[in-house]
């Protein structure tokens, strides 16, 4: 007897603050990566598909979004200097 199937994992890529598509409001979104793995004997072996989407925390609204769109939300969210290479520097305070 062979035992095999699918899995689903969530993974959480980033929090970040757009205007929803579907209420309008300026609201957290999360970024969310959803993978789903091909099983054998329970043990996770290949992905089998992987979907991008970010989901409204004011309204609950899913938008999916491709990986192009997924990578550049993120390194948006990571602050943008920081993803290019170069690191974040504040400017000193000046009464």
């Amino acid at each position: 007897m062979i035992i095999f199937g699918t899995k689903g994992y969530l993974h959480q890529l980033a929090i970040l603050t757009l205007v929803c598509a579907q209420c309008g409001n300026p609201s957290a979104h999360t970024l969310r990566k959803r993978v789903t793995k091909f099983t054998l004997f329970f043990v996770p072996l290949f992905p089998v598909s992987t979907k991008y989407a970010t989901q409204c925390t004011f309204c609950g609204a899913e938008q999916k979004v491709t990986q192009e769109q997924a990578e550049q939300l993120r390194a948006q969210s990571l602050g943008g200097g920081q993803a290019q290479g170069r690191p974040h520097q504040q400017e000193p305070y000046r009464p």
